[in-house]
């Protein structure tokens, strides 16, 4: 939606229609708080039930070389549930894959589609399988891995009766997701305002406190990120947004 006055967004705001429940898949803890934590917040606030499926526990994470790896992923589920709970989300999935050897293999995308089953969420959100050169941080081979998993789940694996038979052996019916949402994709056409949630987003980011001991000046570089986001969404000054690729998936039916 481009226009060509000052007071109307470049781009569409989300309009949350008949959406109830949203399902975030992210390589790591701490990927969707960089990414969307606003969002959600937003969207929490507005009665939807969102949860998490995090790929990855993180254990190649942080810069500390005397923490053992195992006791990093320990860290990194706390955190992820610490910052979860700072925007109203508990339901949390650890699929336990190691940090940093993601592929969108068969069974990375049966384990999400397990997932999406079991929650049967409206909206499915995910890194984008597509790498991004203006953003190359967004772009890590796990985010890519787990998008190009989670694109294929979204269609055609969840709805199909026939994809992963072995859940439907577990009681697992198809369901239908009916739009995919990308964090950090190269051509946004959506638009989230989180200026008055920006604070929360702000906290479930420093709950990654392994993550971020280093930054000196995070809520610096949250803000530039949103009002850089927010002129490109062509929101009025001092607003602050988050940016989404949204595709509307085919009618439920067969894949």
């Amino acid at each position: 939606m481009i226009t060509d006055t000052d007071n109307d967004p470049v781009l569409p705001l989300d309009d949350l229609g008949g959406v109830r429940r949203l399902l975030v898949v992210t390589a790591h803890p701490d990927d969707v708080d960089f990414g969307a934590a606003g969002s959600v917040a937003t969207w929490v606030k507005a009665g939807i039930e969102v949860a998490y499926c995090v790929a990855t526990d993180g254990d190649a994470g942080g810069s500390d070389r005397s923490v053992a790896r195992p006791d990093m992923a320990r860290t990194r589920r706390r955190e992820q549930r610490a910052a979860g709970a700072e925007l109203g989300v508990v339901d949390i999935t650890f699929l336990g894959y190691p940090d940093g050897r993601l592929a969108p293999t068969l069974e990375l995308r049966r384990d999400v589609c397990r997932v999406v089953r079991q929650f049967r969420p409206d909206r499915l959100l995910c890194p984008s399988p597509e790498r991004n050169w203006e953003r190359i941080g967004a772009s890590h081979p796990d985010h890519l891995a787990v998008g190009e998993a989670t694109a294929c789940v979204a269609y055609p694996d969840a709805r199909n009766p026939f994809a992963h038979p072995e859940l439907l052996e577990e009681g697992l019916e198809p369901h239908a997701v009916k739009e995919l949402w990308l964090m950090g994709a190269p051509r946004a056409n959506r638009a989230v305002d989180i200026t008055d949630v920006f604070g929360r987003k702000l906290n479930a980011l420093r709950r990654h406190e392994s993550q971020v001991v280093n930054e000196t000046d995070l809520e610096g570089r949250l803000r530039s990120w949103a009002t850089a986001s927010a002129a490109a969404a062509g929101l009025a000054p001092g607003r602050l947004a988050e940016l989404f690729q949204v595709s509307v998936m085919p009618p439920s039916g067969p894949a």
